[in-house]
């Protein structure tokens, strides 16, 4: 074999693989539209989706693939870098920007510098050799902003105000249910009251461990066309001081000791 030097952001100069990059991505288009849609339950469903028509469109080599595998060196005992590594350093609101992408963080990471592994589906970060944080990778065209409110919470119980002017407002929702709650409130209270109510229920299902079960009330009540009763809400998903059984000791006489050491204590 003999190598070629190719220019730098010159595509049609790889041609033998990015003709078959292209190939593949018109095959998995053509899939799509067979299947009738693009929508998968998770990520591992879509790549088991792709991986059968690679699978599919291996056959015709696999001849060929194994006789050049007995070729082959065996691999390094060590898993290849399949990671891009860049530092961050984590900004005053408790956010890093990552390939152009917003991402939050634990507050108490505020003006720490981290080490960021960007992988396809996900970053880590770490804080010298100890990994502090998995995050989901966003991406500029359909994700933009990669916010969890567990990260801001405590920032916005001081200031509930902020959550009106948020720019990634949409994004910090764990759930649409949150999202329709704070927009029909805003509609039948005050501005400030409906940020003041949607703060309280985000803190209450991260605090409680209820975030789906308050979605779950909070949809019942708007599909009837009303808005949940904030009361009892906050009453049933309120912390609860769990109540400890009482136990009852009794203490034995300490002359029964001496009996049952047949009075060898005694002088």
């Amino acid at each position: 074999m003999k190598p070629s030097r190719n220019n730098r952001g010159v595509g049609h100069e790889n041609g033998a693989i990015e003709n078959a990059h292209r190939h593949l991505k018109d095959r998995v288009r053509g899939e799509l539209e067979l299947r009738g849609s693009r929508e998968f339950e998770c990520l591992d469903a879509y790549r088991t989706f792709v991986a059968d028509i690679v699978a599919r469109e291996n056959v015709r080599m696999a001849k060929d693939i194994e006789t050049e595998r007995g070729q082959l060196n065996p691999l390094p005992p060590s898993n290849p870098c399949d990671c891009e590594e860049v530092m961050v350093t984590v900004t005053s609101t408790a956010g890093c920007r990552i390939r152009k992408v917003d991402d939050s963080v634990p507050s108490r990471l505020i003006s720490y510098r981290l080490k960021a592994r960007i992988f396809d589906d996900r970053i880590e970060l770490f804080q010298g050799a100890t990994k502090i944080e998995t995050l989901p990778r966003g991406h500029r065209t359909h994700r933009p902003n990669v916010i969890d409110y567990r990260h801001v919470i405590q920032s916005l119980k001081r200031q509930p105000m902020a959550l009106a002017r948020l720019t990634y407002r949409n994004e910090l929702f764990p759930r649409e249910a949150y999202r329709h709650f704070f927009d029909q409130v805003k509609e039948s209270v005050s501005e400030k009251q409906a940020c003041r109510l949607t703060v309280e229920f985000l803190a209450l299902a991260h605090e409680n461990g209820c975030e789906a079960e308050i979605a779950d009330a909070i949809e019942a009540a708007l599909r009837t066309g009303s808005l949940p009763d904030v009361e009892s809400l906050r009453t049933r998903f309120a912390f609860q001081e769990p109540s400890l059984p009482r136990q009852d000791v009794a203490v034995g006489n300490l002359g029964q000791y001496s009996n049952l050491l047949g009075n060898r204590l005694s002088p």
